[in-house]
């Protein structure tokens, strides 16, 4: 495939799972079971059809050191989250979450009450949305490792990345730019007043899937919607490189809390674009179909409108409609230092 050995850090997350993807389609892999396959590789979660239900399946791991410290946050705190982003991932294509099947790897020096306190981390989250942890696996590990798998199921239809169409508004629910900023403040040691920090902790460590949400815009009519977890430009292109389509983001529309642009400045609107883990929906609809959804319980922000030219790239505009020219994307696994 190559001339010379290439690394992953060279080819990125994104041309790996595209490379994976043109693996396991050549291959064949499923046979027959294929066939029932709605959405594989490349979504928030994979989708297949049995007797008129679809069913929903993915899996996001959290590694120490790569994705949390523990420093930084509680057991607690971690199984939330760790099940949370995952959960999200079901919220992404309209979906309802049903069964969680948890592995972790531990080190042995891991104080047995430290795993309680994941475990009912997950729980406490498990039991808003009645979903049944029903297995998994435990394993010795050099660090901690948590890699939760969930399955749902839909029934009005499903989100996907592929179904954004040229002159489709774009919106988000919530704010962006919160998880980010709590990141920054915990990292670095920030002091804020009480109730900034309060906020900024929550929206890191304790993100809040947005399951209803998702159901509402399935039942809607709304066809294409993806979880901002890399940031709101890196998950919108990859929205309009699945849909072959461009987009164009309004700053001064993109939501971002309060308490952000007051702890941050002008640093908030950076976090908002790039930050990533807000677990918000990104969505598009067409005009009709978004004028009807403000009876949603989180706000919904217009920020954008699809285009038919530029496939995969997103333009930023600024309060006049002239193009602002952004450096940064968002995250991504393996990038060079």
């Amino acid at each position: 495939m190559y001339n010379l050995p290439v690394k992953v850090s060279q080819l990125g997350e994104l041309g790996l799972i595209q490379l994976i993807t043109e693996v396991v389609n050549s291959s064949g892999m499923g046979g027959v079971l294929q066939q029932e396959v709605r959405v594989g590789l490349g979504d928030d979660a994979a989708a297949w059809n049995i007797e008129g239900l679809f069913q929903l399946g993915t899996s996001d791991i959290l590694i120490q050191d790569v994705h949390f410290t523990l420093d930084t946050i509680t057991w607690e705190e971690l199984g939330w989250k760790a099940l949370a982003v995952n959960i999200s991932d079901i919220a992404a294509m309209g979906g309802v979450p049903k069964y969680a099947l948890i592995s972790i790897g531990l080190p042995p020096d891991t104080e047995v009450d430290s795993v309680m306190e994941l475990y009912r981390g997950m729980g406490s989250l498990a039991k808003e949305f009645n979903l049944a942890i029903v297995g998994g696996d435990v394993v010795k590990a050099p660090l901690v490792i948590i890699s939760p798998s969930v399955l749902g199921t839909a029934r009005s239809g499903i989100l996907t990345r592929s179904s954004a169409l040229p002159e489709d508004l774009i919106a988000v629910t919530g704010f962006l730019g919160s998880s980010a900023a709590g990141l920054r403040m915990l990292r670095a040691g920030l002091e804020f007043d009480k109730e900034t920090a309060s906020y900024l902790r929550e929206a890191h460590l304790r993100p809040y899937p947005r399951v209803s949400e998702g159901q509402i815009l399935a039942q809607s009519g709304v066809l294409a919607a993806i979880d901002v977890s890399d940031g709101l430009i890196a998950d919108l292109s990859k929205m309009c490189q699945a849909s072959g389509v461009g987009a164009k983001i309004w700053l001064n529309r993109v939501p971002i809390h309060p308490l952000v642009k007051s702890a941050f400045h002008e640093g908030s609107l950076r976090l908002a674009l790039s930050g990533g883990e807000d677990y918000e929906l990104l969505f598009t609809a067409k005009r009709s179909i978004m004028e009807h959804l403000s009876f949603m319980s989180s706000p919904i922000t217009v920020i954008g409108e699809v285009v038919a030219d530029k496939p995969g790239e997103v333009t930023l505009l600024d309060e006049e409609g002239r193009v602002v020219e952004w450096e940064g994307g968002g995250w991504e696994h393996f990038n060079e230092p």
